[in-house]
């Protein structure tokens, strides 16, 4: 019994290890997202945070700037549902489809 729970204990170090090395690497890819036909374009990263916005002067209209605020919120909260979706994706990868708690490792 001693021995089976020393295996465990390396396997989840194991599992340990190779999920911080995924986060890193998730941390260094980014997703694109847009929003309004393709007039907001957003690149967001796996630290969730916005990397790049392109506004296409044509979305710009100074009477309805409520518009171009809501293409924008749309745009990004795209872009970071997509990150969440990247990171559950290589997560089920890792843990063979187990489904652990966030902040479990």
């Amino acid at each position: 019994m001693n021995g089976n729970m020393g295996n465990m204990m390396k396997q989840i170090q194991k599992m340990q290890k190779e999920m911080l090395k995924m986060q890193e690497e998730l941390q260094q890819k980014t997703v694109m997202a847009s929003s309004g036909g393709g007039m907001i374009r957003v690149e967001v990263s796996g630290k969730k945070e916005l990397v790049s916005l392109t506004i296409d002067p044509e979305a710009v209209d100074p009477a309805d700037l409520e518009m171009l605020q809501d293409m924008i919120m749309a745009a990004v909260n795209e872009g970071l549902r997509k990150v969440e979706e990247m990171m559950t994706a290589e997560m089920q990868k890792l843990t063979g489809g187990l489904n652990l708690p966030p902040g479990l490792f």
